[in-house]
């Protein structure tokens, strides 16, 4: 799949449905064939994308009648658009077809929401996905021979299979991020095939690609996380602070309009609306892109781009360099006379416009820092304007700020040079102990995911110069994916109170849990701890994953143990396999492991 083809697709999206009208850098598309071809080209691809998220389950076999509806649905409507059923969202389209498929909802355990319609549906649909994937099989593996003998045979086909398996194990990913994926994966594979050393090119060049899933993923996640569990007003307080930080040069007025697109982005999209996801990303660049001038010097380069690379470069640009004249505070927050009446007035305004001061002001801070001070200042003008002289009150609202960014600031101070000294695997075996006790009942397969996230933030962002704002916004992200998108996610009692109670400080709240104290460990079960030759065959990053899972089963089975203990019967497990794996036959190396297990887990 050509990058260009991702413009003839979204060209078949807003042509889809009368209701939805084309963007303007749509229209200048050189003629009618032209884009004829790119829909037919790549209409499959919404299709198998939706089906994928939705029906996680489902082989791919399952869904090829669905895309082949869905093919002669586009021809009919082009052919015709005036006809009753063109007049559809293209996404109410997809999720009847999905329903009527015989059998398929009773067979995945989604017939309820087909007995919905609307908005019911969408959210029910949207519910329904599930995060961890374990249930479904590894990701499918090939020799880079046969993956460029697949691509050679039926380009089409490969690359169907490709954005259908990553689809369902990326289940709350945007739709146009899944499209960019496979845009760039479909430019690896066709410059990798030509390359006489195949497996180096892969391995090399398939490694950008999946960070960008992973990061766009973390994010995405985290957004729509925070949209179903606390509402529209903490979308909009987040962008406003992100926004702030990236064009400090913005007028509130216009931050405040582009708000508005923002924040109703990210409700089409996190119910997985594509059509509406898709157009009003395109709105929001198009916004930025007409005032670029008075919002960034950064982005020049991007808004001469086509669609997606522009989106894209925009989301990636620097942040801009403050104004020369920006003051260091905006003092009518502290120090005029009028501040409670002004809050009265019109309290939302009032705060967002704080937030977008003090957040321009402070590009070093990370997202929650800054969501923390406004909630800080909230709760002080609380308490302040019911006093007999609210502005003595309210004069050293400064003071605290500070005060708490000093204290977060110290906290990820001490995090870095904590993480330093025990290197990468103590780091790793911390949080996974840590992980696990505070939230036991998550799988392993998830804590020993979390676990592995948690050493990312601290090696990639302890060196660098905004080492706060680099470790709080990556390590809000792994919480996020902890606290999950659906706001019916339940852990624990403590956990799901860190989730769902304020999510400027989430972060604080799980530092101050210590392990679930109702917990009851699951009953022993001997075929956790049986080791197998096969530890000795397994390559590092193999023995790595199955020591990960050892301690993590561990800490599951003996809870209350003091981490130190656990430690050392982690130390213990490593050793048994350095033991065991030195002798030379395979019944040997059996026998061993027969005898040394029952010394770690009992």
């Amino acid at each position: 799949m050509k990058q260009l083809k991702l413009t003839g697709f979204i060209f078949f999206l807003f042509f889809l449905t009368e209701s939805l009208m084309l963007p303007t850098e749509l229209q200048d598309l050189d003629n009618f064939n032209i884009t004829q071809k790119f829909i037919e080209e790549n209409v499959e691809y919404i299709t198998i994308i939706t089906f994928a998220q939705y029906v996680q389950e489902a082989p791919f076999e399952e869904m090829e009648k669905l895309v082949k509806d869905m093919v002669e649905y586009k021809d009919s409507c082009m052919a015709n658009s005036m006809l009753p059923k063109c007049s559809k969202l293209p996404n109410n389209v997809l999720q009847e077809a999905i329903c009527a498929m015989e059998g398929l909802p009773q067979k995945h355990n989604f017939s309820h929401c087909c007995s919905k319609a609307d908005a019911e549906r969408r959210l029910c649909f949207l519910y329904n996905k599930k995060a961890d994937v374990g249930f479904l099989p590894p990701f499918p593996t090939l020799d880079p021979e046969e993956k460029c003998q697949a691509f050679k045979n039926n380009k089409e086909s490969f690359l169907n299979h490709f954005v259908y398996e990553v689809a369902r194990r990326n289940p709350f990913v945007f739709a146009p991020t899944l499209l960019t994926v496979a845009a760039h994966f479909g430019d690896v594979a066709k410059s990798c095939c030509e390359e006489q050393n195949k497996v180096n090119c892969f391995q090399t060049r398939t490694v950008p690609v999946m960070q960008y899933l992973k990061a766009f993923s973390s994010y995405q996640n985290n957004a729509c996380g925070a949209l179903l569990k606390f509402g529209t007003k903490i979308i909009n307080s987040i962008n406003i602070a992100i926004l702030s930080q990236k064009f400090p040069k913005i007028e509130f007025k216009e931050l405040i309009s582009l708000i508005e697109d923002v924040s109703s982005n990210y409700d089409e999209c996190c119910e997985g609306d594509v059509v509406h996801c898709i157009r009003h990303m395109s709105k929001i660049m198009n916004h930025i892109c007409s005032k670029q001038d008075a919002l960034s010097s950064k982005i020049k380069g991007c808004c001469e781009k086509k669609i997606p690379e522009r989106d894209q470069c925009i989301i990636n640009s620097s942040k801009d360099d403050r104004p020369k004249d920006l003051s260091p505070r905006e003092a009518k927050f502290t120090d005029s006379e009028n501040v409670c009446q002004e809050r009265d007035a019109d309290p939302d305004t009032f705060f967002a416009e704080f937030n977008f001061e003090y957040s321009r002001r402070h590009p070093d801070l990370s997202i929650s820092q800054l969501l923390r001070v406004v909630q800080i200042y909230k709760d002080l003008l609380r308490n302040c304007c019911n006093t007999e002289n609210p502005p003595d009150c309210y004069h050293y609202a400064e003071d605290k700020f500070n005060e708490a960014t000093e204290k977060s600031l110290k906290k990820i101070q001490q995090e870095c040079k904590h993480s330093q000294n025990l290197g990468k695997d103590g780091l790793k075996y911390h949080y996974l102990i840590r992980l696990t006790k505070i939230a036991p009942q998550l799988s392993t397969e998830e804590l020993v995911s979390l676990g592995k996230k948690m050493v990312t933030v601290f090696t990639t962002c302890c060196t660098l110069s905004e080492e706060f704002a680099c470790v709080e916004n990556l390590a809000d992200l792994v919480l996020g994916e902890l606290c999950g998108v659906n706001e019916n996610r339940t852990i624990n009692p403590a956990v799901d109170h860190c989730c769902k109670s304020n999510f400027a400080f989430r972060g604080p709240c799980f530092e101050s849990l210590t392990a679930h104290k109702t917990y009851v460990p699951p009953p022993f079960s001997q075929d956790l701890f049986t080791f197998h030759t096969d530890m000795c065959q397994s390559q590092n990053e193999e023995l790595q994953k199955k020591t990960d899972r050892f301690l993590v089963n561990i800490v599951k089975l003996k809870y209350e143990v003091a981490n130190e203990e656990l430690q050392s019967l982690l130390t213990n497990f490593g050793n048994a396999v350095e033991k065991c794996c030195k002798a030379e036959e395979d019944e040997e190396k059996l026998v061993c492991f027969n005898k040394e297990s029952p010394k770690i887990v009992t």
